[in-house]
């Protein structure tokens, strides 16, 4: 025997067949257009160590890469290790940029183990002599091209010629996994460093006519290149690198005594770090606090408003020109 349905019911099954497929479709269609429309799609993946290299990636990646930084923003830099979470990033990506061995030494243990054939993997360092860890002086003045941890100053982003090399090999890397953007990338590129041109020259005008030609750093002698490339002499308050150490009294009592003798009005002080050096010579001395940054990396509020290189240099200019007492140079009648 045969049950013969109602025709009202079978077209209301119909109804309801014909409006799953209707809203399936709809479904798929919605998916497949967000997936098109993802800000990230097709784009190269890139993370970076430092603030310096993602800045630069950023800048001549533009619209086409996905920039990321590896280095939580406002975590000091040397104290930072990467989490298992960290290196699945990594291992995720199509270029991973680092400064080197000098200030990453953990990357060569990582990167054992890495089995991606699309990870390119760029060195930022390549080509650069690295100068010796101190204060400016004769006796570390000559560059060399060793990676000895703790012997020589990995901060080579702060010499702006190093960065425009930076620029460079970060390029080549980009244009090494996307060739068909090649002129972008170079385009640029050419751009930023028409920029960080200019910022040298900036700072060689503005610092040319100074009455003070040494500064005291109460941080770490992390800002050596900088003061190497404009002459300036500089006493910085910590040994080495590592955020543990701690200036002696004796070195406090130093820092303190050259304040006094060259009649220094100012004195700077580290990102990302507590200033309590900074304030106990500022207390001894009556010298104001000045920041000087070595843009390892930078604070949330700073990542989230978008603060780029360029202007953090600018920034340092600024204090640095207030803290030497630099006059503006007037032309001639």
């Amino acid at each position: 025997m045969v049950i013969r349905q109602p025709h009202s019911t079978l077209k209301t099954r119909h109804a309801l067949i014909f409006g799953m497929i209707v809203l399936v479709s709809f479904c798929l269609s919605s998916c497949q257009k967000a997936q098109e429309k993802s800000p990230t799609a097709g784009k190269i993946k890139i993370i970076t160590t430092l603030f310096p290299l993602y800045d630069f990636a950023r800048a001549i990646g533009k619209d086409k890469a996905e920039v990321r930084l590896l280095l939580p923003p406002g975590v000091e830099a040397h104290a930072f290790e990467p989490k298992p979470a960290d290196i699945a990033r990594i291992y995720d990506a199509d270029l991973f940029i680092f400064t080197g061995d000098a200030m990453e030494p953990w990357v060569a243990k990582i990167l054992k183990g890495v089995q991606s054939p699309k990870l390119v993997v760029i060195d930022s360092s390549k080509g650069i002599s690295l100068m010796k860890a101190g204060p400016v002086s004769e006796e570390n003045d000559s560059g060399h091209t060793g990676h000895e941890h703790g012997s020589f100053d990995p901060h080579i982003w702060l010499d702006f010629d190093n960065a425009v090399k930076m620029v460079d090999t970060i390029t080549s890397g980009l244009i090494s996994k996307d060739p068909a953007n090649q002129d972008f990338y170079l385009k640029n590129a050419q751009e930023y460093q028409e920029n960080l041109k200019a910022l040298d020259n900036r700072y060689r005008t503005l610092l040319a006519n100074c009455r003070k030609n040494m500064i005291v750093y109460a941080g770490h002698a992390s800002v050596g290149y900088l003061m190497r490339r404009y002459h300036i002499k500089f006493t910085a308050a910590y040994k080495g690198f590592s955020p543990d150490t701690e200036p002696t009294p004796r070195a406090l009592a130093e820092m303190v005594n050259i304040v006094k003798k060259n009649g220094l009005r100012y004195i700077y002080y580290e990102e990302l770090i507590t200033p309590k050096i900074a304030r106990i010579i500022s207390g001894e001395t009556g010298a104001e606090m000045l920041l000087l940054n070595g843009a390892h990396n930078i604070s949330k509020q700073e990542y989230d408003s978008g603060v780029s290189y360029l202007a953090l240099m600018d920034a340092n200019l600024k204090n640095l020109t207030k803290g030497m007492e630099c006059r503006p140079q007037t032309s001639s009648p």
